[in-house]
């Protein structure tokens, strides 16, 4: 299944915000979407290290670099499809559906957005500023595959592993300074690779104020967040939560990157793995949703929406006792307010006191009938609490209707 967006050659500037993150003005994109991005120096990722991927790169004299290209010819790594609407155009955009799930940042990907520009999008809403975050990267730049037949954009899906390659392609005004040719493999098991085979310009002198000039992945959640104009009213609001900045230095010809996914609290599908493994930190246990996370992923809007940061987990003599914290968004001013909070406080930690006495004496008279509505046992943890999920108030733009994907907010 396919589904071609189409760009606008038109850039536009990204403001940064008070918070550090560059705001992409939301005009731009229409509908009252906002894209929230990370400063430039944030998650710079070293080799070997970071929170999401660890990641190492090769250069030319190294063995694992020729292990990690993948030979588009070899018939044995399946049927190649030479992509002809991008092959022939420039600042376009076409959806593929993968025929294996594909794990990106812990979340499980079923179709991507190759784009003329040297990357991948991975998000699940198409708007005009694919180039901002929710990227997979081998080297995005103002490519025009369309200014030579030799230039191709090509693909293969073997069910292992989804390859997707730039061959021949260049740069607009800058032809005659030779043709670059790199692929992206994105393998079942969440590994992702960089491949490059001919990089005839250094990176740093590839910079475009049509086009930023990136190596490396990113994400993003979308939550609801009030409009200024109308506090009632709700908009959409895409946050980049994580990113992966590699070293341009080391994107020459016959050099590659590898990327190895790390545990994310996603993975763990009970309570006891989501708060005890060692694998991951950070990791809190949503009962509602019967989901393990940090609170930071793609599913922020349903962590919000079932007051799942409002559960707190107490670990009492080898029970867990779940406790509710009810928080309220709305400013108070007084004495009176005052007074009511830390009555509140106090009223909280006198409950709290008696029930981890309630819990060591059950402990000490194993007679007594225990409330199995304030404790459970480890293994079973707590009982499931209902919630009524609040809607998000706004609609999603569907891939096929928003043709101008690719505008450009210039480098954030």
């Amino acid at each position: 299944h396919e589904e071609s967006t189409g760009g606008d050659s038109h850039p536009h500037r990204a403001q940064r915000s008070s918070s550090g993150h560059a705001r992409i003005n939301r005009a731009v994109l229409g509908g009252g979407l906002t894209i929230n991005t990370l400063p430039d120096n944030m998650t710079r990722v070293v080799e070997d290290s970071g929170k999401y991927y660890t990641w190492r790169s090769f250069g030319p004299e190294d063995q694992r670099t020729r292990e990690l290209w993948v030979d588009m010819s070899d018939v044995r790594h399946g049927q190649v499809r030479v992509h002809g609407i991008l092959s022939n155009s420039y600042k376009q955009a076409v959806r593929v559906a993968l025929s294996f799930d594909f794990p990106f940042y812990g979340h499980y990907l079923r179709q991507i957005t190759i784009a003329t520009g040297g990357f991948i999008f991975t998000g699940d809403i198409t708007h005009r500023m694919l180039t901002t975050t929710q990227y997979i990267a081998p080297l995005m730049a103002n490519f025009d595959p369309s200014y030579s037949k030799d230039s191709t954009v090509q693909y293969l899906d073997n069910g292992e592993v989804f390859v997707v390659q730039w061959e021949r392609v260049r740069l607009p005004r800058r032809e005659s300074e030779g043709a670059f040719t790199f692929q992206a493999a994105l393998y079942k098991t969440g590994t992702i690779t960089f491949c490059y085979q001919d990089i005839p310009l250094s990176l740093d002198v590839m910079s475009s104020a049509e086009h930023p000039v990136k190596v490396g992945l990113s994400d993003a959640f979308m939550v609801s967040t009030p409009s200024p104009q109308s506090p009632e009213a709700q908009r959409p609001t895409i946050h980049e939560y994580h990113r992966v900045e590699v070293d341009t230095t080391k994107i020459t010809s016959f050099s590659a990157v590898e990327f190895t996914p790390l545990p994310t609290c996603l993975q763990h599908d009970s309570c006891d793995l989501c708060l005890s493994s060692n694998q991951t930190s950070g990791c809190s246990w949503c009962n509602v949703l019967q989901r393990c996370s940090d609170g930071m992923d793609r599913h922020r809007q349903e962590w919000l929406d079932y007051a799942c940061s409002d559960e707190v987990l107490l670990d009492v003599n080898d029970e867990y006792l779940l406790i509710y914290v009810k928080t309220d968004s709305s400013t108070k001013t007084g004495g009176l307010a005052n007074t009511g909070v830390i009555a509140g406080i106090a009223a909280a930690l006198v409950l709290l006191l008696a029930l981890i006495l309630l819990a060591l004496y059950i402990n000490y008279h194993t007679t007594a009938p225990s409330p199995l509505y304030l404790i459970q046992r480890r293994k079973s943890c707590w009982p499931s609490w209902k919630f009524q999920k609040q809607q998000p108030g706004y609609t999603e733009v569907e891939g096929g209707h928003e043709k101008d994907s690719i505008v450009e907010a210039g480098p954030c």
